[in-house]
């Protein structure tokens, strides 16, 4: 028998350890898009702040985004619950809790990366360090993925694992898509033009994907064909496409999964009907804000189902024990 809180505290574990390794690879490709456009060409840091949907947040605490403000608000700042650190102890703190149904490895893992990012901040902070902090990061972060999907029990445990990586995963990918490609539309600027593949090459580094779409997509680098890539891919695990049929997946083995698959359903069918060309020239940030709208209503009604106490019980603990 599984509880839902148990449920609940593995499925953030999975997210909140996606969360860091995004962020952490997010600062590595805006800071080598930096150096590969020209210095007198602006294009900041806030971008970073806006994609992990925390630009309110920022602001409240920071006049300008310079690096500096940026890097540390990101990385280790106690304002941003969703900076790397916060949301590498919240991992920990939700893997402890639930350690015993975990192997061993992992847990020791996730300690080891939780205690190593608190001692080298400062390395993390620097120009000199930053580059081998957030490597080791991302590298951790997929070797825990790795322990967890190569020594753990494939049983409803783990699904509710990957429905959390998963969930992260495809929260990201549109984010990166609708910030990123915001400044390589039509209207882009007359400065920037020249160095637009540049640009959506950055948008596949910001999700690991450059090698795989060269291997699979057999054309030069185009905004049209990376969209396509990033949300119809079937094979490509941080493609929209692919996170969502992961999480139908996990849904398809959970007892009470109706409502949730109604809901996921509409999200596959956005992704799937969506005219890349048509959104592409016009109406790409409408598009995923809806396709947002929809996978925040997904996250709301697997909590509702699973997780969440009502009437003094758990509606998750009858689903998921059932």
């Amino acid at each position: 028998m599984l509880l839902s809180s148990v449920a609940e505290r593995v499925y953030w574990m999975a997210r909140y350890i996606e969360r860091a390794e995004n962020t952490a690879r997010i600062i590595l490709v805006h800071h080598n898009l930096l150096l590969d456009l020209p210095r007198h060409v602006e294009f900041g840091w806030e971008a970073l702040v806006t994609i992990t949907g925390n630009r309110e947040r920022f602001h409240e605490h920071h006049e300008e985004a310079t690096e500096r403000n940026v890097l540390r608000f990101l990385i280790a700042d106690h304002n941003n619950p969703n900076c790397i650190t916060c949301s590498l102890a919240m991992a920990r703190e939700n893997l402890r809790t639930t350690r015993a149904i975990v192997p061993r490895s992992a847990w020791e893992t996730l300690n080891d990366l939780h205690a190593w990012t608190r001692d080298n901040l400062n390395n993390g902070l620097s120009r000199r360090g930053r580059f081998a902090y957030l490597r080791r990061i991302i590298d951790y972060c997929q070797l825990l993925a790795g322990k967890l999907s190569g020594t753990m029990s494939h049983d409803q445990t783990y699904d509710f694992i990957r429905m959390g990586r998963n969930m992260e995963r495809a929260d990201m990918t549109t984010r990166v898509i609708e910030v990123r490609a915001s400044n390589l539309l039509p209207s882009i600027n007359e400065e920037l033009k020249p160095f637009v593949d540049i640009q959506w090459k950055s948008v596949l580094d910001s999700l690991a994907g450059y090698q795989m779409y060269r291997r699979h997509v057999h054309v030069r680098i185009r905004g049209r064909e990376v969209l396509r890539f990033l949300l119809h891919d079937e094979r490509f695990p941080r493609t929209v496409h692919y996170c969502l049929g992961e999480v139908e997946q996990c849904l398809r083995g959970l007892p009470g999964n109706e409502a949730a698959l109604r809901v996921l359903g509409r999200a596959q069918r956005m992704v799937r009907e969506v005219d890349v060309t048509e959104i592409l020239s016009d109406g790409l940030n409408s598009f995923v804000d809806d396709l947002q709208q929809v996978h925040t209503q997904l996250h709301e009604q697997l909590t509702a189902t699973y997780f969440q106490p009502l009437d003094g019980q758990h509606p998750g603990l009858q689903a998921v024990s059932a």
